[in-house]
């Protein structure tokens, strides 16, 4: 059966009370064909996240109802492999304290401070220097990252992507890992590789775990400069730490630039496969003028919006190449390209090769 995480917002929620509904789960999950895994309850942040074993997302919603009336604000499909490796455990902890009424009480939040890597396509790494060097780059880069995740006492994430996603339960030491592996990689410009922090809980609006907060770091990543970029909320965990000397090494933005970051991407994901979406609905979906969009782009991203599109739609046309062979009239059809050509020339001009010549070395 699949797995489920759904996400309950309870103003003032504490620990005991938290285990004596998931006593009640308990006790009807086996009517709706549900096994209870566990759960993470954070009394600060006034949220629990449950992991269930269900048939469907009805049946944990059903369960929940009867058991104590407590209904998910979202529910989440997961792999088992996948919430390991984020949060280290899908059964309860193995030290909880136990009540004289034999109740399992515990408090574990399920808050993460989450470290991700990028580095060029590997296929236009070997593109670019051949094979040797390319693998070599990216050995050495594998090396350097696994080294000071086990030294900071990381968590590496299983995922189908260039570079790392690295789960912290110490904002202090994702910052110290991300310095550490920062003065160590030499050359990173050669394989463009880049460092973003942020933090999160598993279930927000989008329907992969963590899929928000990796997202976001990803967006720091694109406009950083050579810098470790990091969410403003991390810069707050971190403000009594021992950083003030390294600032230098730092890239962030205000919260108010990170919501406008946010707003531009998330428009972009939402709008890229429409061939109509073009700059005049992009001001329209910001709810602003042109020389506003442009202006602010620029300040950003350092790309106009024009650019900033186009680069978007590039990068989604390489997901796509690696899933499987596309043709190019397909891929410039998924990808809101006007054209083959067109897509064709666009991607030559950013990748130095040709699209067919990027399948080709993935495939």
């Amino acid at each position: 059966m699949p797995i489920y995480m759904d996400v309950h917002i309870v103003p003032g929620v504490k620990a005991k009370d938290v285990a004596e509904a998931h006593r009640k789960d308990l006790l009807h999950q086996e009517e709706h064909g549900c096994k209870c895994m566990t759960y993470w309850i954070d009394e600060q942040r006034e949220n629990i996240f449950c992991l269930i074993d269900a048939p469907e997302k009805e049946a944990v919603e059903e369960m929940h109802r009867k058991a104590h009336g407590l209904i998910p604000n979202k529910i989440i499909e997961v792999n088992n492999s996948l919430v390991e490796s984020f949060l280290g455990r899908i059964y309860d902890p193995e030290k909880t304290e136990i009540t004289e009424d034999g109740l399992k009480v515990f408090s574990d939040s399920s808050f993460r401070v989450l470290l991700v890597t990028k580095t060029t396509d590997p296929a236009l790494l070997q593109y670019q220097f051949g094979n040797e060097k390319a693998h070599a780059l990216l050995n050495e880069h594998n090396r350097i990252i696994r080294n000071n995740i086990k030294l900071f006492d990381g968590r590496e994430v299983e995922h189908e992507r260039n570079g790392f996603i690295v789960s912290f339960t110490s904002a202090s030491k994702a910052v110290s890992c991300a310095l550490a592996v920062y003065r160590e990689i030499e050359n990173a410009n050669e394989f463009g590789f880049k460092i973003g922090i942020n933090c999160g809980e598993p279930v927000a609006k989008s329907n992969d775990m963590f899929g928000d907060t990796i997202q976001f770091a990803d967006n720091l990543c694109n406009i950083a400069d050579n810098k470790v970029a990091i969410a403003s909320r991390i810069k707050e965990l971190v403000s009594k730490d021992n950083f003030q000397n390294e600032k230098k090494y730092f890239f962030s933005l205000s919260p108010n630039d990170e919501r406008l970051l946010e707003l531009l991407f998330n428009k972009l994901e939402e709008n890229w496969q429409n061939a109509d979406f073009d700059i005049t609905n992009y001001c329209h979906a910001v709810a602003m003028s042109s020389s506003q969009l442009y202006r602010k782009t620029i300040s950003l991203t350092g790309l106009s919006p024009n650019i900033l599109l186009k680069d978007f739609r590039l990068e989604k046309a390489k997901q796509l190449m690696k899933k499987q062979r596309y043709s190019i009239a397909q891929i410039t059809y998924d990808t809101g390209f006007t054209s083959a050509s067109y897509f064709t020339k666009c991607f030559k001009k950013k990748y130095g090769l040709l699209p067919m010549a990027y399948l080709d070395l993935l495939h």
